[in-house]
């Protein structure tokens, strides 16, 4: 927006401290070439616009803002003469994307001496070269750190994960190996009985009768119910005594496989009835390893079960196979967070989920919030760990809410908190609290970064010992997806 032209004087402009060491013939250039303009209350230019000009300001007062989510946050308010703002980039020329980096507006009638941006950048390259080569590399320079230690970040987090998940798969990939391996001792044991069965004087209703009593045994081992400790304990002691009673020898091993199928003295009254004395030892050995059998394939499915749920929940944290803008529902990437990070939390820290599953699938980029979730959680527990490096220990709640036209994403810790001399620095790039070589100082930036400005959300915390809070607060609706802001935007003034 353009403001009333005024006169420029090079001694007013002399007097401001961005020009007092520049020459009389300099100030009368920046006169000629650029122009002072008033404004009244009101906004001056706007963020995201093509920056056009540089602004220095002689007298008013300005307010910068930043827009988040729905809102425009105001991160500074000045009247000291000689603040600066726009184009102050110019100099960088197309090698950065030359926007508005924040709003700007005045509260009182207010003089700028503004210069187009490209007269700023000539004037720049041309009376300060050396200046501006510092310029340049300190700018590109830490904006190439920022990537490397970014990607080293990322590829720190995925070794942690990558091991998480590589224990969390070994274990049911143990269980099944296990399983298969005693499987097999059991089907062989089962052909032996089998054959011992076949070879005896065995009528044909009698075999009708085991083998159905197989059948019927199989079919109730899937139905079996849980039973408690000492409920089961009671119905092993009884199945014991009445194998004992019976003749049938190891009763104490046979006794838990048949409690743990849901058969009971019943179950066993009808297998006796069945057959004679001479053979209830075969038939119960045979039934028994019917069981088994039946046990451990529902072992070995439920392994291999658990170990395509955490293939599942890999690929949904990784987001391999999806678009990378989409309608997700943020309940299920939290829990592929979680799980992929069940190696970290340990089992000393409780995880509590207070999930509003009313809630509705928001526009996102999934894959980059899952990043934000690992963040969190990782800062989380490393802040629940002890003064001395010990395993973590506490409770981490993760819940969901609506508030407003917005999602909420809440991680609560009950760590140490903090510090208040810090807080106004977590979100800084480089910052960390973390000991040496544990911290990188870019989770919290690059977590504001993805919240705020590619989501259009906002990101802050509240911290107090014993309860630290972290909220993301995402739109329920988004603009067309579009690229973030490579680096985040300075504010001047």
């Amino acid at each position: 927006m353009s403001g009333r032209p005024l006169p420029c004087s090079p001694r007013e402009i002399g007097s401001l401290f961005l020009f007092e060491k520049l020459a009389p013939e300099q100030l009368g250039r920046l006169c000629a070439e650029g122009r002072v303009e008033g404004f009244d209350p009101g906004p001056v230019y706007a963020e995201g616009e093509p920056a056009t000009c540089f602004y220095v300001m002689l007298e008013g007062t300005v307010v910068l803002s930043r827009r988040v989510g729905g809102d425009d946050v105001e991160v500074s308010r000045t009247s000291q003469r000689g603040v600066y703002a726009g184009a102050m980039q110019a100099y960088l020329g197309d090698r950065v994307r030359q926007v508005y980096n924040n709003s700007m507006r005045v509260t009182e009638p207010t003089r700028f001496f503004v210069l187009p941006a490209d007269t700023f950048a000539s004037i720049m390259q041309e009376w300060f070269p050396m200046a501006v080569h510092l310029l340049e590399g300190l700018f590109f320079g830490s904006k190439s750190t920022q990537r490397a230690i970014g990607q080293r970040e990322r590829l720190l987090a995925l070794g942690s994960l990558s091991a998480g998940l590589t224990h969390e798969l070994n274990n049911p990939a143990a269980a099944a190996v296990r399983a298969t391996a005693t499987l097999r001792e059991r089907v062989g044991k089962m052909r032996h009985k089998l054959r011992m069965i076949s070879a005896g004087t065995y009528d044909r209703e009698t075999l009708a009768n085991l083998i159905e009593f197989q059948e019927r045994t199989a079919e109730r081992v899937a139905k079996a119910p849980v039973l408690g400790p000492l409920e089961a304990a009671d119905r092993e002691d009884a199945l014991s005594d009445w194998l004992d009673d019976h003749g049938i020898t190891e009763g104490w091993r046979i006794a838990p496989v048949f409690v743990q199928a849901g058969l009971g003295l019943d179950w066993l009254e009808q297998i006796a009835a069945a057959v004679d004395e001479e053979t209830l030892p075969g038939a119960i050995g045979w039934i028994g390893y019917t069981v088994e059998t039946e046990l451990l394939m529902d072992e070995i499915a439920d392994s291999t079960n658990r170990i395509s749920h955490l293939v599942d929940a890999a690929k949904q944290y990784s987001q391999l196979d999806r678009a990378p803008f989409q309608v997700a529902d943020v309940h299920e990437l939290l829990d592929s967070t979680l799980l992929m990070l069940s190696g970290k939390t340990g089992p000393r820290i409780k995880v509590v989920k207070e999930y509003d599953r009313t809630l509705p699938r928001i526009p996102a980029y999934p894959a980059e919030l899952n990043q934000v979730w690992t963040n969190l959680i990782d800062n989380a527990v490393a802040a629940m760990r002890g003064p001395d490096g010990q395993d973590a220990e506490g409770t981490l709640t993760v819940r969901t809410a609506r508030d407003h036209d917005r999602l909420l994403v809440e991680f609560r810790d009950t760590g140490a908190g903090i510090p208040p001399e810090v807080r106004d620095r977590v979100f800084d790039p480089f910052f960390t609290t973390k000991p040496v070589g544990e911290g990188t100082g870019l989770g919290l930036d690059i977590s504001w970064r993805i919240v705020v400005d590619k989501h259009h959300g906002s990101l802050h915390f509240e911290s107090e010992p014993g309860d630290t809070r972290f909220q993301v607060l995402l739109p329920l609706t988004a603009p067309a997806p579009d690229d973030a802001p490579d680096g985040i935007p300075e504010e001047s003034a």
